[in-house]
Parts: C-alpha cells; sequence; structure tokens
C-alpha cells in the first residue's frame, strides 16, 4: 500500500441494516492502512441502520443523506464529502479478503493510465462460482449489451482460476471498483439519471472514451451476495436496464456507429418486448415499454450530454467492445462460456 495515498472505502447503504452484522466487519478487519477511512453513506435509510453504526461499528464515518437518490447520485453526493486519492465503492452486501485492496491500488498506483480496477467477484452463496454483478470483469458487445468474463447473461460459470491474470476491461462492476478519485470528478462522476444500474458501464465509457483504462486484479477477491437491494427478475430492475442501456448509448455511442447501432438496438428491445409477451412475462413487457417512453421524455439532455461527450471523446475504438451479437451467440449458438466466444481483448 502507498504510504501516503489516502483511500477512502465508501459503502452506500440503504435499509441495510440485516446486512452489516454479515458483510462490515471483513471490511474493518482488513482496511488495515492507517491511511484507509471506512465511510457509511446512508441514503435515507428508514431502518435502525444508523443506530446500529452508532452503536455497534462507532470506527465507521457516517455520511447522513436527506432522502433516497439512488446508487448513482447518492454515491456522487457522499463522494463529494470525502477527501481521497481513491474511492474504493463497495456493496454493503460484499464480504472482502485479506490482502484484498492493496493489489488494485497497485496497478493504479503503477499506471497513471489506470482509472478503475475490480477485483474477482465471487458468489456469496456460492463461492465457487462467479457472481452475477462484474464476475471477472465486463464487456459489452456492439449494441451495448454488457456481459463478464465468469458470466454470459444469467449464466455463471465456476470459478477454475480460467480467469487469474490481469487484464483490460471495458467496465469495473460497481459492487467493488476502485477509482482514481481525480478521474471520477473529472468525467462528471455517475449520470444521476441513471438512478441505479450501469451507472459503471456509462462512467467507465467516459473514461475510456478519453484515453484512460479499466483494470481486473485477480488477486484481490470478494464475494458478492447480490440481489439485496433489487432481485435479479424484478421487473424495476428490467425497467432501469432496458432504459439506461438506451441512455448508455445514446450519450457514448461515436459518430460512425451511432445510427446504425442505435436503430438495432430499438429493434432488438421490441424483439424483447415480444419475447416477453410470448412467454406470459406482462410485467417485464411494461418494463420495457416505460424504458422508452423514459428515453424519449429524456431526449432533450440526453442530447445536450451527447453534445458534450463528442466535444471530449480522444479514443472511439475500443478494442473491449465484443465485435458480434452475444444474445445471436448466447440464445442461437448455445455460446454460454466468455471462452467460447472465442474473444481475447488484449490482442
Amino acid at each position: 500500500m502507498p504510504e501516503n495515498a489516502k483511500i477512502a472505502i465508501v459503502i452506500l447503504n440503504w435499509n441495510g441494516e440485516k446486512l452489516f452484522g454479515t458483510f462490515l466487519p471483513s471490511v474493518i478487519h482488513n482496511a488495515s492502512s492507517p491511511n484507509t477511512t471506512i465511510y457509511i453513506a446512508d441514503n435515507g435509510s428508514t431502518d435502525n441502520s444508523l443506530g446500529l453504526l452508532k452503536e455497534k461499528f462507532s470506527e465507521v464515518k457516517i455520511i447522513e443523506l436527506k432522502k433516497n437518490y439512488g446508487f448513482a447520485e447518492g454515491y456522487n453526493r457522499a463522494l463529494e464529502q470525502v477527501e481521497a486519492d481513491y474511492f474504493v465503492l463497495l456493496n454493503s452486501d460484499v464480504e472482502v479478503t485479506p490482502n484484498w485492496l492493496a493489489p488494485c491500488i497497485k496497478i493504479l498506483e503503477e499506471d497513471e493510465k489506470m482509472a478503475a480496477v475490480q477485483p474477482k467477484i465471487l458468489s456469496y452463496e456460492s463461492p465457487h462460482q462467479f457472481e452475477y454483478a462484474g464476475a471477472a470483469g465486463g464487456f459489452i458487445d456492439k449494441f451495448g449489451y454488457p456481459f463478464c468474463r465468469g458470466r454470459i447473461l444469467n449464466r455463471m460459470e465456476p470459478d477454475l482460476g480460467q480467469y487469474n491474470q490481469p487484464s483490460s476491461l471495458f467496465w469495473a462492476s460497481g459492487a467493488c471498483m476502485v477509482v482514481k478519485a481525480k478521474l471520477f470528478r473529472d468525467v462528471g462522476g455517475f449520470d444521476s439519471d441513471f438512478w441505479a444500474h450501469m451507472e459503471e458501464i456509462d462512467l467507465c465509457w467516459r473514461l475510456k472514451s478519453q484515453g484512460y483504462k479499466i483494470g481486473y486484479q485477480p488477486e484481490s477477491v470478494v464475494f458478492h451476495l447480490g440481489g439485496g437491494t433489487l432481485s435479479y427478475n424484478s421487473p424495476k430492475k428490467v425497467y432501469l436496464n432496458f432504459r439506461n442501456n438506451l441512455f448508455m448509448l445514446f450519450k457514448n455511442l461515436p459518430r460512425n456507429q451511432f445510427r446504425r447501432i442505435f436503430f438495432a438496438r430499438m429493434v432488438l428491445d421490441g424483439v424483447a418486448a415480444v419475447k416477453f409477451i410470448l412467454g406470459f412475462h406482462f410485467y417485464s413487457f411494461w418494463a420495457v415499454v416505460k424504458a422508452h417512453a423514459s428515453f424519449y421524455r429524456n431526449l432533450g439532455s440526453l442530447i445536450q450530454k451527447r453534445k458534450k461527450m463528442l466535444l471530449q471523446i480522444t479514443v472511439s475504438e475500443h478494442k473491449e467492445i465484443y465485435p458480434k451479437s452475444i444474445m445471436w451467440k448466447f440464445f442461437i449458438q448455445r455460446k454460454r462460456r466468455f471462452s467460447e466466444l472465442h474473444f481475447n481483448p488484449e490482442k
């Protein structure tokens, strides 16, 4: 660990009282550096989160937010109140392991172009399996669909050491991300309009478009429970994922790809909606409809954000974007493991 670097572990909490006793002790026990401070940013909880923290975890600093601002704006407001060289964004349902933080900081220290790093994220309930929210590092396909090494759509792989080399990513998971504080602030932090879901992909895309890198450090291992705030099958999660993916693509696609890719994605969303109807998933169908309605309502602000992005972009081609369709590979060709994609972003 660098001697003088200030590190802030910031856990955003909303009604997570029941999680603290299970997960917070591991964070406290494994944050041994004198320059590391643990913050709980409380997003207007209505349970006894604050009372429990003050009673049993006095070593943790508390940032009290007035209401539930969601993941994106909640973090933005909390981090405005934190002075550090490195922000460690950590979900409240993550168990960390000994020496989990130092390898991530080391990569960031050694490479001035490295903006953010994520560890290997395994399942808390199935410790030998990768976890949905990040696994061994995130990518997107050419239509903006996210996937990970160790997790293609809803199919998780066992951890057999197949992803034990540091590597480049397109996005690092918001469940556990270590990011340079200055760069986080320079690009404007998370987009608060996202509320929750995919805001970390949008952030990483903006960083990469300005020439920075996102990395994966397998020497660092954490275990994530997942689905603590919204279950993975929640219609609200479907709504946020579809809406925020449109937000992200509209803002960040380079000029030479924008019309073709964005039109194709709108068509694919229509296909997904029809699939939900045929499968009698009516709540998910309406979630897609509402997602598109929200996109059109926000079109004015999205146009302004896109104009700003186009003025700042220095890199438009990213080797970490899979040049094919992950949906075609998964549903038609039945490819369920990252290795079956024959995709090597290191080349």
